[in-house]
């Protein structure tokens, strides 16, 4: 899969399945709308019209089903029929495993994606999920040539013509960003520590011909960054601040986006067990995520101030490492005593978003971050949790959650109810909960918020990423469609602005009216 060229295209030229293997693939009652000459120049002369139509009466998904059409070059495979209100319509996470699954072998194969236009999207981000581009497999390394997939959508329903070449760009955007972002999250830290991490932001902003500001190692400390620079400061390659700004004329607001970018965790002198250490490479899963999400934006048109801000560290253990008790001052201003040197995420996040506010003048800042254990207990391995203080932001985050494929769920906000769990008796405050089962996601993102006060008059978000960020032992790019679908309404790309939950008003889509539907005929037992 790491050196698959993914290509979207109109049209998939016709070639028979013994040269060009084929996946077809979607809901079972898409796959029953289509007509036989839209697929058989992919499918002749090995398959007829008899034996597709065989395969389709033989589906019977639950959730999802396949079909070999002819040996192991072509097959069609079923989509989940139905989804409940907090899945995405369309079954995002079912698509990827099913493209994993039953795409056939070959250098060079097909996959045709037949769904919905409110779809496509979502569906072009989970097919780049299925194919990640890391690997130091022996076996991989040898080969040199690109193995090319080529994706053609037919879509259904309404406004169900061939798409445009704007948004085949802007789908291939789009699973640049992921794959990026998947890629960074799966190189282990001796090939991603921070000075690797910043080559990657370079060389994002030379492709965008935008210049990184850095701020790193002592000058952090110079000028008040307490939090990235305590975190950092024992590890071999320095902690940095890295900033990528977009900057148009005639923007009427400034967002900034934050990222979490622990290169590796070892918890600190809060060490980590032998069994939970192995997989923290993965804890830069929020700044990947902002990077790929940034450079899809920026290459697709966005008419807002847009700032990727990156909090860069190692979690390591040294002679200079945090102790538990030390006290650090952020760039807030505000006092932190270390009751957990394994709970670095929020320290180094106060630091940015207190950054994204006080220099870069924001209205509206995102952070997102592999911060708490707990996220996989409150909303599970495919939702992210996501807290704010704006009820408006907090639906939209779900809808573009539904309508990218990145699942979001919310988490209580409470301050008044919370805060108090990090009371100190020598500092502002500590950096870990007195009591761990009182809504830990909840209060890390919390510990975030206050150092920009629970009164800033502006939009925050905090999206926690811990476990939709990777399936089994690979990085999925979970956060890269999402950013892409919430912002998409500042977006001069069409498409980005019909997934967009803010805004105008959109349309139901049949998925949806059939969500209702079904919603309404269930009762409560």
């Amino acid at each position: 899969m790491a050196n698959v060229l993914l290509e979207f295209k109109a049209s998939a030229a016709d070639s028979e399945p013994l040269n060009r293997p084929v996946l077809i693939v979607g809901q079972l009652a898409n796959l029953q709308q289509i007509n036989w000459t839209q697929v058989k120049g992919k499918l002749q002369p090995v398959v007829t019209k008899e034996i597709w139509q065989a395969a389709l009466a033989s589906l019977n998904p639950n959730p999802t089903d396949s079909c070999p059409l002819y040996l192991s070059f072509a097959a069609v495979a079923a989509l989940p029929s139905r989804v409940s209100r907090h899945n995405s319509p369309s079954s995002a996470h079912f698509l990827t495993r099913l493209v994993r699954t039953c795409l056939p072998a070959g250098n060079n194969r097909c996959i045709v994606m037949v769904c919905e236009r409110s779809d496509v999207f979502a569906s072009a981000c989970a097919i780049a999920r299925a194919f990640p581009l890391f690997t130091r497999c022996s076996a991989s390394s040898r080969r040199t040539e690109k193995k090319h997939v080529t994706v053609e959508f037919v879509t259904v329903s309404q406004d169900n013509g061939p798409l445009e070449v704007s948004t085949l760009e802007c789908l291939a955007s789009a699973a640049d960003g992921v794959r990026l972002a998947a890629r960074i999250v799966d190189t282990p830290c001796s090939e991603m520590n921070t000075d690797d991490f910043l080559k990657e932001i370079k060389a994002v902003g030379n492709e965008l011909c935008i210049t990184p500001t850095i701020i790193r190692g002592e000058e952090l400390k110079q000028k008040g960054f307490g939090g990235i620079y305590g975190v950092g400061k024992a590890a071999q390659y320095p902690p940095a601040l890295a900033v990528l700004s977009h900057t148009p004329s005639g923007a009427t607001q400034t967002i900034a986006w934050v990222g979490k970018g622990i290169v590796y965790d070892t918890g600190g002198l809060s060490i980590k067990g032998k069994t939970t250490m192995p997989g923290m490479k993965r804890d830069c899963g929020g700044a990947a995520a902002i990077l790929g999400a940034f450079k899809a934006t920026v290459k697709q048109g966005f008419k807002d101030n847009l700032h990727a801000v990156f909090c860069l560290a190692e979690n390591s253990v040294g002679p200079t490492a945090t102790r538990p008790d030390d006290i650090h001052t952020l760039y807030s201003g505000k006092t932190v005593e270390i009751n957990n040197t394994d709970a670095e995420g929020r320290l180094v996040l106060s630091d940015g978003v207190v950054y994204a506010n006080k220099d870069l003048s924001a209205d509206i800042i995102l952070d997102m971050a592999t911060l708490t254990g707990a996220q996989g207990i409150s909303t599970g391995k495919y939702h992210a949790a996501v807290m704010t203080n704006s009820e408006q932001w907090e639906a939209a985050c779900v809808r573009a959650g539904r309508s990218s494929g990145d699942l979001a769920h919310p988490l209580v906000y409470c301050p008044e109810l919370h805060f108090s769990e990090f009371t100190s008796a020598v500092a502002d405050m500590k950096n870990s909960v007195a009591d761990r089962e009182n809504a830990q996601s909840s209060c890390a993102g919390l510990f975030i918020g206050s150092h920009l006060g629970f009164d800033w008059p502006g939009v925050w978000v905090h999206v926690d990423i811990a476990s939709p960020v990777h399936a089994g032992e690979r990085a999925t790019g979970f956060g890269v469609a999402m950013l892409l679908a919430l912002f998409g309404q500042a977006s001069e790309d069409p498409l980005l602005k019909s997934v967009s939950p803010l805004g105008a008003a959109t349309a139901k889509t049949a998925s949806e009216d059939q969500m209702e539907r079904d919603c309404k005929r269930r009762r409560l037992v």
